[in-house]
């Protein structure tokens, strides 16, 4: 997805006022969650997935793509070969403690990793789907679980993203224009149009009921307790869709926070477009920038184009003067590991938090 994409959602999420819904009465947990989000202000995202295996290419070839994360789409590769990467993922240098010390270090507060991005693979123990990375690969364990409890070993609060329209692995996965909902969030047809034909029969709520939901629940109920959940691209999913996906979060969340891409303005914070910065903010309301360490989410190791510490650090002021919360992201390897240059990055961090 391009920049371009993601600030015409966000025009769309904002003419229809998608940012926290209003005049409800917020729970004891989720009122002292919004405080703590409040004073957080500096947030670790990871994008990890099989999408690091190929790090943006494919065939010997570049993507299309500058996000690596989006290669299965950009490139067309049918779920079958993609599928098999799973055979080879095997991150055996996945330390999670290194990484939550190193975001604590630097003065994060919480940390999202992706659960489930929109290749549809879960990155974690899922009986909803066996396309999850306990039972498909060498590595057979729940990452999700080890980062849980390095989170609670740190300090670091945990939040989990979840891609809940958009699913390459599934015929009903969502991606598609409707005409009651978010049309202007991007311009395409996101759907695996290459495995199963556009003009087919398409329900995406047997999707949204066979796969979404029960995951959802799982990631609700397997890690404890969470800070927030962040949900992404509202593109075919209904109204009503999303108030369900809200209900649960606050029946098994009771303090979880959800940010605005859930969409139909039933999200608890603003998140504007991929490294922008609210242009304006509202006394009360609460905001995160989400920004990349170079221009991927996902590992991409041609992609050099890394910003400086200073750099950073000038945005995550930026941010603090509107009252927003900044999100930095890292994509580690298909080793685990966060690549030399986002250590170098977080080693500078961390260094200009221990001087200030």
């Amino acid at each position: 997805m391009t920049r371009k994409d993601f600030i015409g959602g966000v025009a769309a999420f904002a003419a229809a006022g998608a940012f926290g819904a209003k005049g409800a009465t917020d729970s004891p947990q989720l009122a002292a969650t919004k405080k703590w989000f409040k004073e957080a202000q500096f947030g670790m995202m990871a994008h990890w997935g099989l999408y690091t295996l190929p790090g943006g290419e494919w065939n010997g070839k570049p993507g299309r793509r500058a996000y690596a994360e989006w290669l299965q789409w950009g490139e067309r590769i049918p779920l079958k070969e993609y599928a098999a990467l799973a055979k080879a993922f095997n991150p055996v240098l996945f330390d999670p403690k290194d990484w939550m010390k190193r975001a604590r270090d630097a003065g994060m507060k919480y940390f999202v990793i992706t659960s489930k991005h929109h290749d549809g693979f879960a990155m974690f123990r899922s009986k909803a789907s066996k396309y999850n990375v306990v039972d498909a690969t060498p590595f057979g364990r729940d990452p999700l679980e080890e980062i849980a409890e390095a989170c609670r070993d740190t300090g670091i609060r945990l939040g989990l993203y979840y891609s809940q329209d958009l699913d390459w692995s599934d015929p009903d996965g969502g991606g598609k224009k409707n005409e009651a909902g978010l049309k202007n969030w991007g311009n395409e047809d996101w759907r695996n149009t290459w495995d199963w034909p556009a003009d087919r029969d398409y329900d995406f709520s047997r999707y949204f009921e066979r796969k979404c939901k029960p995951q959802v629940k799982e990631i609700l109920t397997q890690y404890g307790d969470l800070c927030l959940i962040w949900f992404d691209v509202p593109s075919t999913i209904l109204p009503a869709q999303c108030q369900e996906l809200k209900d649960m979060v606050r029946a098994y969340q009771p303090g979880c926070l959800i940010n605005g891409r859930l969409g139909y303005g039933l999200g608890d914070y603003s998140t504007p477009g991929d490294n922008c910065i609210a242009e304006k903010t509202e006394e009360g309301a609460l905001y995160e920038t989400v920004g990349t360490m170079n221009d991927s989410w996902g590992y991409r190791p041609t992609d050099t184009h890394y910003k400086s510490v200073d750099e950073i650090l000038a945005i995550k002021a930026k941010c603090a003067s509107i009252g927003s919360n900044y999100m930095l992201n890292v994509g580690p390897d298909p080793l685990g590991r966060i690549p030399v240059a986002g250590i170098e990055i977080l080693n500078g961090l961390a260094a200009a938090a221990r001087r200030s």
